[in-house]
């Protein structure tokens, strides 16, 4: 029988939860690794039983992990990071840019053919390959060789490399996202990069289409459409027709247009969820009420979700990797708070029920579907 498992990374480890197709009863384990900070762990669409993820445990640094039976047993693989074939395992230095401190891992993409690729996104800003199952890494140093990366600043969580799309026609397109720095694309397969963030400003850049210096918080695509691509930036939300080239906002009717999250209906291109807070500063939802805003037409109207979400006194905040969605045939969806709880909608976001609280605040949710 077909069910789903939902991954979720906390501050004190990970939590697995697994259900059949109806959804409606949970069977949860965890913590793994637990007292460590889990940013990520994510499953492989080739290999239903391989999970990679990110883990640190402070003084002992970053660690990744490997699962091969879904997240039953779990092994430690290659945390050798190499950058131009020099290893470095907390700090690097390229000698004509800038000191380049290795801190942490926060995304990892597994391929979407191969179980034994995967892709991670690193802070300081860096995008890595491995093709053995993580046990080796290597840079693709053209990212941080590109030309405006002197310029490149951190946001407020570091100088994050948070987000990594892949293209399932076009397998040499890459996009990744860089917190304050902006979304950039590869067509060569990881070798040359450039910027594409024009329609996109931010507060105090003079500029009127700046290159670079872009708080973009998270993009997202549907496989069936990898050219339209929608982000929630620091401010507003936007949506790109031409793989990156230009960008338009359709932030619309929503209630504030700050926030972390943005994703995609499984099943339908132009339906995609955010969860706006009401700003920099204070990052909980505006009265305080948790709701969920779902456009049906790309961006152009927002309705707000709430039945099964907390309406009153909630203060709680949506890290960017912690929604997600599932493939089966009513689309279920899911996202995680800063106060430890997780909600789940099988029907695309109409109802929603707390599947667990009182978890440590959660950093992400990723999705499993098991057929």
């Amino acid at each position: 029988m077909s069910g789903v498992r939902v991954l979720v990374g906390t501050r004190k480890g990970a939590f697995l939860l697994t259900s059949d197709a109806r959804r409606e009863q949970w069977d949860i384990t965890g913590p793994h690794f637990g007292g460590w900070e889990m940013f990520h762990l994510k499953g492989s669409p080739a290999e239903p039983n391989r999970v990679y993820a990110s883990l640190s445990g402070g003084r002992d640094g970053q660690l990744i992990q490997r699962s091969s039976d879904g997240g039953k047993t779990w092994e430690a693989v290659g945390n050798q990071f190499m950058y131009n074939g020099v290893l470095g395992t907390h700090q690097w230095y390229d000698g004509t840019l800038r000191p380049w401190e290795f801190k942490r891992v926060w995304h990892l993409e597994p391929s979407l053919t191969d179980p034994d690729t995967v892709f991670a996104g690193g802070e300081d800003a860096a995008v890595f390959r491995s093709t053995d199952g993580g046990q080796t890494w290597h840079e693709f140093a053209g990212l941080r060789g590109q030309c405006s990366a002197p310029s490149w600043q951190p946001g407020n969580g570091g100088l994050c490399l948070h987000t990594i799309l892949l293209n399932p026609s076009k397998p040499r397109r890459m996009f990744v996202a860089i917190s304050a720095a902006g979304v950039f694309r590869t067509d060569d397969a990881g070798e040359t990069w450039r910027s594409v963030n024009r329609g996109l400003q931010s507060v105090g850049i003079p500029t009127p289409n700046p290159r670079v210096g872009l708080c973009v918080h998270r993009i997202a695509m549907h496989q069936s459409r990898p050219d339209v691509l929608f982000m929630q930036k620091h401010s507003y939300v936007m949506r790109s027709e031409d793989a990156g080239e230009s960008w338009q906002q359709v932030s619309g009717n929503l209630p504030s247009d700050f926030g972390f999250v943005i994703d995609v209906h499984a099943h339908e291109p132009e339906t995609i969820y955010v969860v706006p807070m009401t700003g920099d500063r204070n990052r909980h939802p505006p009265d305080g009420k948790l709701r969920v805003y779902r456009s049906r037409t790309g961006g152009n109207e927002w309705e707000a979700l709430t039945k099964g979400l907390p309406q009153s006194d909630c203060y709680v905040n949506v890290a960017r990797d912690a929604m997600a969605v599932d493939s089966l045939d009513s689309c279920g969806v899911y996202f995680g708070t800063s106060g430890g709880q997780v909600y789940a909608s099988t029907n695309a976001g109409d109802n929603w029920s707390l599947v667990i609280g009182d978890l440590p605040p959660i950093l992400s949710v990723e999705v499993q579907t098991l057929l």
